[in-house]
């Protein structure tokens, strides 16, 4: 018997692929699509793209929601955490792919945001979702926070060479470099196509929201607190993220590359390559991309690591989630191949 999932922001950008992935999932039913300034219209006024267009979209209302075994809040900021938990209480799964439930404490999510969390006391309730370091707790889990687009590239490059004592914990740089569907679907002028085209921006520097849940994200992993600079860049495409990483070479040269190869030898989805990866070559998919660069005179290590930031960095991770958490095959749905040479 299929499980019956439920969509909320459905109309959004990683909405839009969680349906187009649930759609062709054997073991998942979509039963409602919730949505807010779209509800009432049909799918296909949102997404042209997808299958089964004439399905109407309702409101975002847990009360109004059908029977469901497992939901996906695919919504801005601050609007999943009171959603997220009433769901919980009913016993619902739920894997909210927004930033309300990332954070593992109220004084990070201060860090981040500026104000306290409204439901700080059940931020212990919530497990990262990252399946490659916490795929036990996750397939254990009622309530699963999927980790943002910029963490997921930047951890899995970093946190195995941390927890062995390759790279240094302290000090580490991170530069990423993202599609502008990363910044959701909302209208803004600084997204328009006359502001993004032909150039390449940094944001958020010093301050991205994303510095602390990298950050929580490693020491959740590796048992001590870390210190890192991130820096996001804005880049004139639609989709893929790559994040170049930087390190203190603490260990040997020789067990970088190994390192990284054996803690994801059964990983269905992270691949360690002998070049650098190109964003074009995961788009579209569930795959990361990883390779290692050593310089011996400077005694630094450069960890490469491409995604889509749509794929593995919202939908795509969502959905492996939720296979764990349902029992099912973890790459159920998925794939890790993409679209472009």
């Amino acid at each position: 018997m299929a499980h019956k999932a439920a969509i909320l922001g459905a109309s959004g950008y990683a909405g839009g692929q969680l349906v187009r992935l649930l759609d062709d999932h054997p073991a998942i039913d979509v039963v409602y699509l919730g949505a807010h300034t779209w509800a009432g219209q049909t799918l296909s006024a949102a997404h042209p793209q997808l299958a089964g267009g004439d399905r109407i979209m309702g409101p975002i209302d847990v009360n109004m929601l059908p029977d469901t075994d497992i939901a996906f809040l695919a919504l801005p900021h601050g609007e999943s955490w009171n959603i997220g938990s009433s769901l919980a209480q009913r016993n619902v799964k739920v894997v909210d792919l927004g930033s309300d439930f990332r954070l593992d404490s109220d004084d990070r999510y201060y860090e981040a945001y500026g104000q306290h969390h409204p439901r700080a006391e059940e931020l212990s309730l919530w497990v990262y979702g990252l399946p490659e370091l916490f795929g036990p707790a996750i397939s254990a889990a009622g309530r699963v926070a999927a980790p943002g687009c910029y963490p997921t590239s930047a951890l899995l490059a970093l946190a195995p060479l941390v927890q062995e004592g390759i790279i240094d914990i302290d000090g580490i740089i991170i530069d990423a470099i993202s599609g502008v569907s990363g910044a959701g679907r909302k209208v803004s002028a600084d997204l328009t196509f006359g502001a993004v085209a032909e150039g390449v921006r940094a944001y958020g520097v010093f301050t991205h929201r994303h510095r602390p849940e990298i950050e929580a994200g490693l020491e959740l992993f590796v048992g001590a607190p870390a210190s890192t600079v991130f820096t996001p860049h804005l880049a004139p495409m639609q989709a893929g993220l790559l994040s170049t990483c930087y390190g203190q070479l603490v260990g040997s040269p020789g067990d970088v590359e190994s390192v990284l190869k054996d803690f994801y030898a059964d990983a269905r989805f992270v691949d360690v390559i002998d070049r650098p990866p190109q964003t074009r070559w995961v788009v579209g998919s569930n795959r990361a991309l990883l390779s290692t660069h050593t310089d011996e005179r400077t005694g630094k290590v450069i960890v490469l690591s491409a995604i889509d930031n749509l794929g593995k960095g919202a939908a795509g991770q969502a959905v492996q989630c939720a296979n764990l958490m349902l029992g099912e095959l973890e790459d159920t749905g998925l794939t890790s191949a993409g679209w472009l040479p």
